[in-house]
């Protein structure tokens, strides 16, 4: 084993160690937690809760429920049902509690213990440790795991994924391809310089060839208008994964019971993306035999292999998962509010005129420093358009939310997203108000309550590549507001809910060229 190898195990060792010592000092803050309310408070079966035949046919076409958005759908449930309600599980599910109060939301967070449990996906827990085992083992990845198994991933992962400096690695290829993006976008444009309608396609394709250089470390070539065969395939996998894990863990399924169809078919493209990003690892494992990476520049894939073989297939897989429909539903998000608010874009593009004097100037780590506008412009988008509905936790503790006992182990889903547009919390809610995130805002978002914008989660479990999704839009950002000025003809943007809520309308943004 060479040296380097020694000090990099050697470092993560202390980091196990560190994390250790951390996880005994908030489970001995909080081992202890009882909650003083919990012997008056009313029982959890007393809960406001729809009965389940009824609430199910409001989502039907002509329903209460129907063809709503994430937001507008939490908003629905609270005019129903209150503050606080519970949906009954079924089909092997348990039951979910939500909750529209943020002083809930710090409770449940501060109450969750050294080991917060999340949401994972049933589906893909069960693929890696019963169909898979022998590639995933043990190490079955962050968004599969819970308590001290999740920790010992987490920390191998945090040095690599959570430095500050990592954003030095990527700035240059995240902007190339945000460049050969924009060159492509030029010539989707049709006689009245609108986007076609497939142009989700095209942002999904540049996020997942963004994804690409982070997780594989190599450009998968989905940019290109001649794709090829892989190219393809990368792109459909990853849709029909998501689409099918959302047909079996979100709707009615018996999955769990026998082995339907869709749960074949999940299992089977599983399989064929585990396989394909098996064969980028081996590529990658070879390429950096032969040609090893200077110190301080190795990217995250070639410093994870470094960790550990298992955890760099396990993250790049995640990566994939996780880092294309987020990515680019938020990045539409932000596009319509700032088309949508020329005033806002202009201000933006002055701001960006100072580091980018020419369209095509160079985006450096450096000159990216200081954007405050710009930040402020994605902050205020991800307000108004998150790209996921809810935060959700198991809670740690029996604990009491509005008077109810919530048993530990429970789920909690923290609608956030409608809070986010409830003008008690940010006045003038459906207003793109970049100024509020800013010192001189009038309104201020430091006005409302901490814990209702999380929009990447919070302490322990929050999401790992938050630092790489905001340089990712940052960068595409810049070089749409640079150089184009966007428009919107089409009334309002719908969004699709789902495990990421999606475009549920053709994008017909206008891009006109920017002469300066």
């Amino acid at each position: 084993m060479g040296l380097r190898a020694v000090i990099q195990r050697s470092f993560v060792r202390c980091e196990l160690e560190r994390a250790k010592r951390f996880q005994s000092t908030v489970a001995t803050a909080t081992k202890d937690f009882i909650d003083p309310e919990w012997d008056s408070a009313k029982p959890y079966k007393t809960i406001p809760s729809p009965k389940l035949m009824s609430f199910a046919k409001e989502f039907k076409e002509g329903g209460r429920y129907y063809d709503l958005t994430g937001a507008e759908l939490y908003g629905r449930w609270r005019d129903d049902y209150g503050e606080l309600m519970r949906i009954n599980g079924m089909f092997g599910r348990p039951d979910i509690v939500l909750t529209f109060r943020p002083e809930d939301f710090e409770k449940v967070f501060r109450t969750e213990g050294a080991w917060p449990i999340r949401r994972s996906s049933e589906t893909l827990s069960y693929y890696r440790k019963k169909v898979r085992p022998e590639v995933f083992g043990e190490l079955s990845g962050l968004i599969t795991t819970q308590g001290e198994e999740w920790q010992h991933v987490r920390t191998m992962v945090n040095p690599v994924m959570m430095q500050p400096k990592i954003i030095q690695l990527y700035v240059n290829q995240v902007d190339a391809i945000a460049r050969e993006f924009m060159s492509i976008v030029a010539d989707l444009r049709d006689g009245k310089n609108e986007m076609p309608a497939d142009f989700d396609q095209w942002l999904n394709r540049w996020a997942l060839e963004t994804v690409g250089v982070l997780a594989l470390d190599t450009r998968l070539g989905v940019l290109k208008p001649e794709q090829s065969t892989e190219a393809k395939t990368i792109i459909a996998l990853v849709r029909n994964v998501f689409d099918l894990i959302y047909r079996l863990e979100f709707e009615p399924s018996l999955w769990k019971y026998f082995k339907t169809p869709t749960f074949k078919l999940l299992m089977k493209e599983f399989d064929n993306l585990t396989n394909l990003i098996m064969t980028k690892i081996e590529e990658a494992v070879k390429k950096f035999e032969n040609n090893p990476t200077v110190e301080g520049n190795q990217s995250v894939l070639e410093k994870l292999l470094k960790v550990n073989k298992q955890v760099a297939m396990v993250m790049a897989f995640d990566m994939l998962m996780a880092g294309i429909d987020t990515t680019s539903s938020s990045t539409v998000g932000l596009l319509y509010c700032l088309a949508m608010n020329p005033e806002k874009q202009v201000r933006l593009r002055e701001e960006l005129k100072t580091i980018l004097p020419q369209k095509d100037s160079e985006l450096t780590a450096e000159n990216m420093r200081n954007l405050p506008y710009l930040r402020a412009c994605i902050k205020e988008g991800l307000r108004l358009y998150q790209p996921t509905p809810a935060n959700v936790r198991k809670v740690g503790h029996n604990i009491v939310l509005q008077g109810y006992r919530i048993p530990k182990h429970t789920e909690v889903v923290m609608a956030s997203s409608v809070l986010q547009r409830d003008a008690a919390h940010f006045p003038q809610p459906d207003t793109f108000l970049p100024e509020r995130w800013l010192q001189e805002g009038t309104p201020n978002a430091k006005d409302a309550h901490p814990f209702i914008f999380l929009p990447f989660g919070f302490g322990a479990r929050s999401c790992i590549g938050r630092r790489l999704a905001m340089m990712e839009m940052e960068i595409v950002i810049a070089r749409f507001v640079r150089r184009y000025e966007v428009g919107w003809n089409y009334g309002t943007l719908k969004m699709k809910m789902g495990l990421i809520n999606t475009p549920a309308i053709p994008l017909h943004f206008e891009l006109k060229d920017v002469t300066d």
